[in-house]
């Protein structure tokens, strides 16, 4: 069976068949009105009010007693890594299966990716396989969890919510204090995602949270750390203001820091559509009940959906091609977006890129399985009308 014109069709049928992008930001609520109070009183910068209450405004969303926002999800991670303790030369275990900044942000803090395996129930890092997994390498020196194959200290575990799906975190909280490895936890995908009531991104020491156009929740470039750890979050704000001691005139700084900060013109931004997310949400959560209802009857392909326990965000709608069409993926993308409809493969493995290829990594056969089926389908909350 062709399956590139009868998945074009349902697609089109959920969206209305316009040209239509995999995501577009949604902006119908306060956002010009703060935008423009930002640049009438000229407070666009790193200081504002704007960022104080988009700080108090995502702890209060998100359960946590703190938030620190900066300039992108990128550098948000790697100072929460830092904060958290990752020292140059430690190994950082991250999925296979992540947008390359999850790994990039582990070299910026001059640690070594190491690269772990996904399940295929969330589409997140593995716990069971990871539990299974850590005896084979480690070996404790002086309380330390060490790689016996290179020596290195493995200094925290980083699980990422893909697509809005949360990874079975009490699980991996179990595997992680069992062998005395730090969580934190990559939630640029998840804003809005619940397991058990309790939102994505407070389960481990802190977690990084991301704002970028295409995101849920937009700032238009921008990110933020999250923790109940009051003194993480002080140095975390620290570091991201060039650690530069208060003061009212003079310039002391007493840490090697970093300009991360988001203007006070994005935390605007964000205030608004922070207003919106449950909106956002709902659209998003219907939009995956059409698509659901839109491919139910045809064989070889399946939404995927969230599990039991959780609320997904549904960031970006996820079709799982079955293996025995998995060949047709690529003419499925081709025909969708000549039709004006983005579709998108997942990134490809972070273990098949030149700059991460040597690091160390265990199998990772879901990971390469899933790489193969998975396609994005068009998202925007717009495409619900009536809700966003």
């Amino acid at each position: 069976m062709d399956l590139a014109p009868l998945i074009t069709e349902r697609v089109c049928r959920v969206t209305g068949g316009a040209r239509v992008a995999l995501h577009e930001p949604c902006f119908k609520g306060n956002e010009w009105a703060y935008v423009k109070e930002c640049i009438d009183t000229g407070w666009v910068s790193s200081v504002g009010s704007y960022v104080d209450r988009f700080e108090r405004d995502l702890a209060e969303v998100t359960g946590a007693k703190h938030a620190v926002v900066v300039s992108n999800g990128t550098s948000g991670l790697q100072i929460a890594l830092q904060v958290s303790g990752v020292q140059p030369g430690d190994e950082v275990i991250i999925p296979a299966l992540s947008f390359v900044a999850t790994a990039n942000a582990v070299m910026h803090c001059g640690a070594h990716p190491h690269f772990a395996d996904s399940d295929a129930a969330t589409l997140g890092l593995c716990p069971a396989a990871l539990a299974d997994y850590l005896p084979t390498i480690l070996e404790q020196r002086a309380g330390v969890s060490v790689n016996r194959h290179t020596g290195r200290r493995i200094a925290a575990i980083v699980p990422m919510h893909t697509f809005g799906h949360p990874v079975d975190m009490p699980a991996l909280m179990d595997v992680a204090n069992r062998f005395g490895i730090v969580v934190v936890e990559d939630a640029a995908e998840s804003l809005g995602s619940l397991i058990d009531g309790r939102h994505t991104g407070t389960h481990g020491r802190c977690a990084m949270l991301s704002f970028n156009g295409n995101k849920i929740v937009t700032t238009g470039g921008g990110g933020a750390i999250v923790t109940d750890d009051t003194q993480l979050a002080k140095h975390a704000k620290h570091l991201t203001t060039t650690a530069k001691q208060p003061h009212k005139w003079a310039f002391f700084h007493d840490e090697v820091g970093y300009n991360y900060r988001m203007p006070n013109l994005n935390a605007a931004l964000g205030c608004a559509q922070l207003e919106q997310l449950e909106g956002f949400v709902a659209a998003k959560r219907e939009l995956a009940t059409r698509y659901t209802a839109a491919f139910a009857d045809l064989p070889g392909v399946v939404l995927f959906t969230e599990r039991a326990g959780t609320r997904a965000n549904y960031w970006l709608q996820t079709l799982i091609l079955d293996r025995a069409v998995a060949g047709q993926r690529d003419a499925i993308l081709a025909h969708t977006n000549d039709a004006g409809q983005m579709t998108r493969p997942v990134w490809e493995l972070l273990t098949q890129l030149p700059m991460y290829s040597a690091c160390p990594a265990m199998e990772t056969p879901v990971a390469k399985d899933l790489a193969l089926r998975i396609i994005n389908l068009p998202s925007g909350p717009q495409l619900v009308t009536g809700i966003a």
